[in-house]
C-alpha cells in the first residue's frame, strides 16, 4: 500500500492507495513544530480508526511546501514504516518537461498538481489551487510545465482586511451572501471576497486561454475551491484529491 502525503502551509492531506485506487484519506492542521514522532503517532491513530495499520504501508511519497516538515515525514518512513520515502523535488522524475528559469523555486505541490491535471485532461490545461495562496499552473499542449501565477489566498485576504480595518468582523466565506449587494456588513464582505476572487480567477484564466488557446481546460483544487468555483465561469471541474493523485503518478514514474 502506498502512502501519499501532501504537506501544505495550512493543512496536511494524506491518503493510502492500493494500486491506483485511493482507499482512504485524511486532513489535519499543519504544525511547523511537529516532530517525526508526533507525525508518526498521528498517522498510526488515523489508520487505526479505519482498522488499518502501519505494517500495511510498504511505500510512500511526500510533497511539502513547508521545508522543515519534509525531512520529518521522511524520518517517519525510516523509523516507523521501514523504508525510504520519496520526496518530490530536484532529481525526481515527473515525466513533464519544466520550462521555468529555476525549477528549484517551484512549489512541489504545484508541479504535482500539474502532473495530475495533464494526466486527466491532456494539454493545454490550467490548475487553479485555492490554498494559502491561489496558484495558477498552466501546462502546454505538449505536456510542458510552463510556469505560474500566484496571488494571495482567500483567508490571507480576509485576515488582512480585518487586521487593517478594526470595525470589520471576521467572516466565514463558506456561507454564501444572500445577494450580490450586501445588506449587512458581513454579507458585503462575503460578496466582495467570493465575487472578487471569482472575478480574478475568470480574468486570469481568460488571459491564459488567449495565450495557450481557446481549448485550454481548467480544473480547481484546494480547500476553498468549492466555495469560490460556483461564482466563477471558467472552471470546468473541481477535484479535492488532485494532489494525492499526482503524488501517486509521480511515485509510479520513479518506481524502477
Amino acid at each position: 500500500m502506498l502512502l501519499a502525503v501532501d504537506v501544505g502551509n495550512t493543512q496536511t492531506h494524506f491518503g493510502t492507495f492500493c494500486d491506483d485506487r485511493l482507499t482512504e484519506h485524511w486532513r489535519f492542521a499543519t504544525v511547523r513544530q511537529s516532530t517525526s514522532d508526533q507525525l508518526g503517532a498521528a498517522l498510526r491513530n488515523l489508520l487505526e480508526l479505519r482498522q488499518m495499520s502501519l505494517k500495511e504501508i510498504d511505500a510512500s511519497i511526500v510533497s511539502s511546501t513547508v521545508p522543515v516538515l519534509g525531512p520529518e515525514w521522511c524520518e517517519v518512513a525510516e523509523r516507523y514504516l521501514g523504508h525510504t520515502m520519496l520526496a518530490v523535488g530536484p532529481g525526481v522524475k515527473t515525466g513533464m518537461p519544466i520550462r521555468y528559469d529555476n525549477p528549484r523555486e517551484i512549489g512541489p505541490d504545484r508541479l504535482v498538481n500539474a502532473v495530475a491535471a495533464h494526466a486527466r485532461l491532456g494539454g493545454p490545461c490550467v490548475v487553479v489551487d485555492f490554498g494559502t495562496a491561489i496558484t495558477y499552473d498552466p501546462v502546454s499542449a505538449d505536456g510542458e510545465y510552463l510556469g505560474g501565477i500566484i496571488s494571495p489566498g482567500v483567508e490571507i485576504s480576509l485576515e488582512a482586511l480585518t487586521e487593517r480595518a478594526a470595525a470589520l468582523p471576521k467572516v466565514d466565506v463558506t456561507v454564501p451572501p444572500r445577494a450580490l449587494i450586501g445588506k449587512t456588513t458581513i454579507d458585503a464582505i462575503r460578496s466582495g471576497i467570493l465575487y472578487g476572487t471569482a472575478g480574478q480567477v475568470d480574468a486570469i484564466v481568460t488571459r491564459l486561454r488567449e495565450e495557450l488557446g481557446p481549448a485550454t481546460k481548467t480544473i480547481a483544487t484546494g480547500g476553498l475551491a468549492h466555495a469560490i468555483v460556483p461564482y466563477a465561469t471558467t472552471i470546468e471541474a473541481v477535484d479535492d484529491l488532485l494532489t494525492l493523485t499526482g503524488l501517486r503518478l509521480i511515485y509510479e514514474r520513479n518506481r524502477v
